[in-house]
């Protein structure tokens, strides 16, 4: 990180990016890197690039850039495991490429890289390469990065919550904002998110050892006028049942494939998700099937896994 300091010093203009479909943690660790950038070197033009997500806009907004000014510019991408989830692939024509992240560090891209896989989010990183390099922080810097914490944690309920994590939390909420109304903005969704769930409960396949599916259908998302990304608002709903160890919600995309969130209450499933085009946290992964098969084959695997891990 201190590396990483010495590029932000030499470089007039930074542009940061995060992944594809941001959740709060991808937003989080880029605006909060981004509004700590601006308060300290208020000389720099720093930006921040990628689409609008309407679901968290309440965390913020991003910024616009022509295709000529990201030539020449220090290139920062926030809580990104690998390239094609990059949002925005300007991120190429920049001059210098720094990689910040908690994820496997499976594609190893960028000039310089800091990734640390024992930190429970992007957001935990950033905030604490503010606090140890004196950085100052401003009090909406220190909103968007607790909602990313509090995002990847899942309300600091996961494995991946430490006491390093708390005490982040913990400093970053000496700041001025509404935290419990940032948390009421995190944990509300529309009735039509709240019919999806009821669906997800009414219909959910749970395997004898305590593995469970369902499929979100283009179909089923235009008839209660959901969008892919508002889906992810449905993924923790399955864990609250006792019966369910291991999860994976398939969520069909426009060209007929299926996006498959996978979750799990201690088996890790990374290894799953991998084989299957993608990859993630151990209890928190995400991969993508191509036919009904792979569909059945990723349940099984699913299936399969807890098995052996209850061995």
């Amino acid at each position: 990180m201190n590396d990483i300091l010495s590029k932000i010093r030499a470089y007039d203009e930074i542009v940061i990016h995060r992944h594809k479909n941001p959740d709060p943690d991808a937003l989080g660790s880029q605006l909060g890197l981004r509004d700590i950038l601006r308060m300290n070197f208020p000389d720099k033009t720093i930006s921040a690039v990628g689409f609008d997500e309407p679901s968290l806009a309440f965390i913020g907004k991003m910024d616009r850039l022509s295709d000529e000014t990201f030539k020449g510019k220090l290139v920062i991408v926030t809580d990104t495991a690998n390239t094609p989830r990059i949002d925005d692939v300007r991120y190429q024509t920049g001059d210098f490429l720094i990689k910040i992240d908690h994820h496997p560090n499976d594609d190893a891209y960028g000039d310089l890289l800091a990734v640390d896989t024992t930190a429970s989010s992007a957001s935990e990183i950033i905030a604490n390469f503010a606090f140890d390099n004196d950085l100052q922080i401003s009090d909406d810097a220190a909103r968007v990065l607790y909602a990313g914490i509090v995002g990847d944690t899942g309300r600091f309920l996961y494995p991946a919550t430490t006491p390093k994590t708390l005490y982040t939390a913990a400093k970053l909420a000496e700041h001025t904002f509404d935290r419990a109304g940032l948390m009421r903005e995190m944990d509300s969704f529309d009735m039509k998110i709240a019919r999806l769930q009821g669906y997800v409960y009414e219909n959910l396949e749970i395997s004898p050892e305590g593995v469970a599916r369902i499929f979100i259908t283009q179909e089923l998302m235009q008839a209660n006028d959901v969008t892919d990304s508002e889906t992810s608002a449905i993924v923790s709903a399955p864990g609250k049942i006792k019966e369910i160890q291991t999860w994976a919600i398939f969520v069909e995309q426009a060209d007929g494939h299926f996006r498959v969130r996978m979750r799990s209450k201690a088996a890790p499933i990374n290894e799953v998700a991998k084989r299957h085009a993608g990859g993630g946290h151990p209890l928190a992964s995400g991969a993508n099937s191509y036919s009904p098969q792979e569909n059945d084959d990723i349940f099984q695997e699913l299936r399969n896994n807890l098995v052996a891990f209850q061995k």
